[in-house]
C-alpha cells in the first residue's frame, strides 16, 4: 500500500492569501511584481557585490510591501524600499526610507526612486 501525502490545497490558498482562518474571508496583500522585484534585487545585488550589504528582508502586509536591506543581519535595517498603492495618486507609491525613518526619494515609479542609490553604489565602487 503506497501513501501519499494529504494535501490542503484550499487551507494553503486561504492561507497564502492572508486569511486567519479558514472562516474569514482572504485579505489581500500588498505585493512586489516580478519587474520590481527584480530591479530591487538587481540594486541589491550590485552592492553585495561592492561588499555595502550582506542581507535583506521582505514584508508583506496590506497596506505596503517592503524590501529591507541590512548591512549585517542583526543590525537595524540601513534602507526600505516600500510600495504603498494608497499613495500612488498623491505622493506617489514608492519610498526609499534611511534607517531613521528619513525618506529619501519618493515617486511614482520604481526606477525613479531607486536612482538614490546610483550614487552610493559608485562610492562604493570607486573608493
Amino acid at each position: 500500500m503506497v501513501e501519499e501525502p494529504i494535501a490542503f490545497h484550499r487551507a494553503a490558498l486561504f492561507l497564502e492569501e492572508g486569511a486567519r482562518s479558514l472562516n474569514e474571508k482572504p485579505v489581500p496583500l500588498t505585493r512586489f511584481d516580478r519587474t520590481e522585484l527584480n530591479r530591487i534585487l538587481t540594486i541589491y545585488g550590485r552592492m553585495v557585490a561592492a561588499g555595502e550589504w550582506r542581507d535583506y528582508a521582505i514584508d508583506f502586509s496590506q497596506e505596503a510591501a517592503v524590501f529591507s536591506i541590512f548591512r549585517r543581519t542583526s543590525e537595524m535595517a540601513l534602507f526600505k524600499v516600500e510600495k504603498r498603492p494608497r499613495l500612488r495618486l498623491k505622493q506617489g507609491q514608492y519610498a526609499v526610507i534611511a534607517a531613521g525613518g528619513l525618506v529619501l526619494k519618493r515617486g511614482p515609479e520604481l526606477a525613479q526612486v531607486l536612482r538614490v542609490f546610483d550614487k552610493k553604489l559608485l562610492k562604493a565602487l570607486g573608493g
